[in-house]
């Protein structure tokens, strides 16, 4: 696929990002756009690999290898390298419904796994991805898909994230009456509310979400089921039922001081920040405002880095980042090879914006926080944190040991913890008699997705646990695939 000499003659380019100490200053997204030169230039790169790992989508030492919803990149790369865009956005189409999401805040496990990339720097599969759709938008190829007959099924899909509209896309597809449940008062679950807007701006979770409205999906916003509505009443109302709730039980850290004013859970920070920004560009004062305040974000992941990014637009005096592993090595260790997800060091968004203001990454890592401690009102002012070393792992314990005379106290206002879920809510569980798994998922097998109640399903990070938004996608269609064989009798979904 693509030129056949291309990875020989043309390096990897990515879109280049804003200035970091420029796009704090806003709240849009950061990425800048590459002209379709470069873009056919970069698909070209696309080596004919005979076996491409890229969309294979398994598991390998726990973490994606390749695609998990399976896109045909070597078929796309080798359309946008000779510039046929329309097909290009067919074959993306084929495979996923919302690339102009994974496109921007997909890790790219499909890099991990490029056949170019055991010797040299991948294919920029995700930057082309990204480009198909929003073509695909500009040129105005992507128009609603009304189904040509209904079935008069009928389907509730309570959670309106990825995994949610994946499986009400599909459903409506197959000639379903869809209806999408939401607890927000917008739609996009996590898409909306819970990645900030200047690595998805908002308008273009709308896009979408409008186009499924014009293609006959239902929403019903701020409307919780469990509480506005029982679930046993809602099952009996409906053929089927899928369930897309997320994994929204936040891990806690219960140490000393936790009760102080000014620690927080991750989510409620971006979540109140973006919804302020979307009812009032932030002019309401109903979020948590950290303008000219120290901050500590726990936790290295996505959230974590959302955080930080967070934080530098609001203003903060300084940001620290905790993490309590060790930092990655710079290249591939010799026990993480090719096609695994390379666990190397990275500098995301957040990072090299407060780099970039304070003089440093605010990374600091195998580093683990002992206790918070508070003023006489009870407002936090300082934690208390200790060095960890992993060679040193506590027999039966703990995988590290904590450095005797380590210990450190550092001034902060607020402190953000993102530190992973746990897991769904357990109201729905209750009230439909639902199994669930010793980790207080949803209890149903990968690839089937029927829980222990006949004609309830679930999909996403409620079934699988926290995982990546493209996997939400792939659970969310096959959940749907499932969904319709139990109402049809057969399926046609993919």
């Amino acid at each position: 696929m693509g030129k056949p000499t291309g990875f020989m003659e043309f390096n990897r380019q990515l879109p280049t990002d804003r200035d970091p100490e420029l796009r704090i200053l806003d709240w849009k997204e950061f990425h800048e756009h590459m002209p379709e030169d470069d873009l056919r230039k970069q698909g070209a790169r696309c080596m004919d690999c005979g076996v491409p790992f890229c969309h294979t989508g398994g598991m390998i030492a726990n973490m994606a290898s390749g695609c998990p919803v399976n896109n045909l990149i070597p078929e796309w790369n080798d359309l946008v390298f000779r510039g046929h865009w329309r097909e290009a956005l067919d074959r993306l189409h084929k495979t996923n419904n919302f690339p102009e999401f994974t496109g921007r805040v997909c890790p790219a496990p499909c890099e991990g796994s490029c056949v170019l990339g055991i010797t040299s720097p991948p294919v920029t599969i995700k930057n082309i991805e990204c480009s198909i759709i929003d073509k695909g938008f500009d040129e105005g190829w992507v128009t609603p898909q009304v189904p040509m007959t209904r079935t008069g099924k009928k389907v509730a899909v309570i959670g309106s994230g990825p995994a949610g509209l994946a499986a009400a896309a599909q459903l409506n597809r197959a000639g379903h009456v869809v209806t999408v449940y939401e607890r927000a008062d917008r739609v996009g679950g996590l898409l909306m509310y819970g990645i900030p807007n200047m690595k998805l701006e908002k308008w273009v979770v709308q896009r979408r979400v409008n186009l499924l409205a014009d293609e006959g999906v239902k929403f019903v916003t701020s409307c919780e089921i469990g509480k506005d509505i029982d679930a046993v009443h809602l099952r009996e109302e409906n053929d089927a039922i899928v369930l897309a709730v997320g994994a929204t039980k936040p891990r806690d850290l219960l140490i000393p001081g936790r009760e102080l004013k000014g620690v927080h859970f991750a989510m409620e920070f971006l979540y109140g920040n973006t919804k302020s920004l979307l009812d009032s560009d932030m002019r309401d004062g109903k979020s948590i405002n950290v303008e000219g305040k120290k901050v500590i974000v726990i936790g290295g992941g996505d959230t974590g880095n959302d955080c930080l990014g967070t934080s530098m637009r609001q203003g903060c005096a300084s940001l620290i980042n905790f993490e309590i592993v060790p930092q990655s090595p710079n290249e591939r260790a010799a026990n993480n090879p090719w096609p695994q997800w390379p666990r190397i060091y990275r500098q995301d968004y957040g990072h090299a914006e407060a780099a970039a203001k304070f003089g440093s990454d605010p990374r600091k890592f195998c580093i683990d926080t002992i206790r918070f401690n508070g003023d006489a009102n009870g407002n936090l002012k300082s934690l208390t944190a200790v060095q960890v070393d992993w060679s040193k792992p506590v027999k039966g314990g703990a995988p590290f040991t904590r450095v005797e005379g380590s210990e450190v106290e550092l001034e902060c206002d607020y402190v953000f913890l993102a530190l992973g879920f746990l897991g769904p809510e357990k109201i729905l569980a209750e009230q439909l008699g639902i199994e669930v798994d010793p980790r207080s998922n949803f209890k149903a097998e990968y690839g089937k997705y029927a829980t222990s109640m006949r004609g309830v399903f679930a999909a996403g990070d409620c079934r699988r646990g926290q995982s990546l938004i493209v996997w939400a996608i792939n659970e969310g269609r096959e959940a749907a695939r499932e969904c319709d064989r139990y109402l049809m009798g057969s399926t046609q979904l993919p």
